[in-house]
């Protein structure tokens, strides 16, 4: 785990693939846990250091996440996080075809049903009644070409569960490494660990205090299909302050 930013107020970390946002009957090392010892050791507090989850990554996605310091921060992030301040981009890794969206930005919208007893996730119709169905929107484009893979980047409009994997996949375009979502083809991470090729790079919030939203990078994964410079340049800022209106 890689701390990008941190304030009195908040923590922006990349979280690596195969880490859990918190914890769950597995007992595996999990997001919150490790950030409240890393809050407990850094700021010498007797007791539990407060550390508040205010949205969540798939397992097998790496990227960026911000958790709150202070109830207060966890509040209003919470309060503004379905407004147009946050902006959530991802990218993704699916196999060069055909079917890829253009590099103009498309708009998706779906009806999403959760199976409880499989833990899947699947596109319904529209005019299908489920009891628990969701509607869910992005904005999708193809960023990168190359001969086997493709780079889409991403804005999610809502956060549904799976959502990018399964409206992806509808369309027939799996994403590298994503086996519970259709792909043949594996991906490993550096040490070795399944995982899906579908990375939170970049997030926007408006800071809890100040009048200004924060906009964090986070960098490539080290064996990431497609290469991108910024791998090799140690010292690319993912920092961006935006003031707002």
């Amino acid at each position: 785990m890689q701390i990008l930013y941190e304030d009195n107020h908040l923590i922006f970390v990349n979280k690596p693939a195969g880490m859990l946002a918190q914890g769950d009957i597995t007992g595996d090392a999990n997001l919150v846990d490790i950030l409240k010892s890393h809050r407990k050791r850094n700021e010498n507090k007797p007791g539990e250091a407060y550390v508040g989850l205010v949205h969540r990554l798939d397992r097998p996605v790496s990227g960026v996440m911000v958790l709150a310091k202070t109830s207060k921060a966890a509040q209003r992030l919470n309060a503004s996080w379905h407004s147009a301040d946050v902006i959530k981009c991802y990218r993704a890794v699916v196999r060069s075809s055909g079917l890829l969206p253009q590099e103009q930005w498309t708009d998706w919208v779906d009806e999403l049903y959760k199976d409880p007893r499989t833990n899947m996730v699947r596109v319904v119709a529209p005019d299908t009644a489920i009891p628990g169905s969701q509607t869910a929107g992005l904005r999708i484009r193809t960023a990168l070409r190359e001969l086997h893979y493709a780079e889409l980047e991403i804005e999610l409009g809502t956060g549904r569960g799976h959502q990018i994997r399964v409206q992806l996949q509808h369309r027939r375009m799996s994403i590298v490494g994503d086996v519970k979502y259709g792909s043949k083809d594996q991906y490993l991470d550096y040490s070795s660990h399944p995982r899906v090729a579908l990375h939170a790079y970049e997030l926007t919030v408006p800071h809890p205090t100040l009048k200004k939203r924060l906009c964090v990078r986070a960098p490539w994964p080290r064996n990431w299909p497609i290469d991108h410079a910024e791998n090799s340049s140690g010292d690319l800022n993912p920092v961006l302050w935006i003031d707002q209106d």
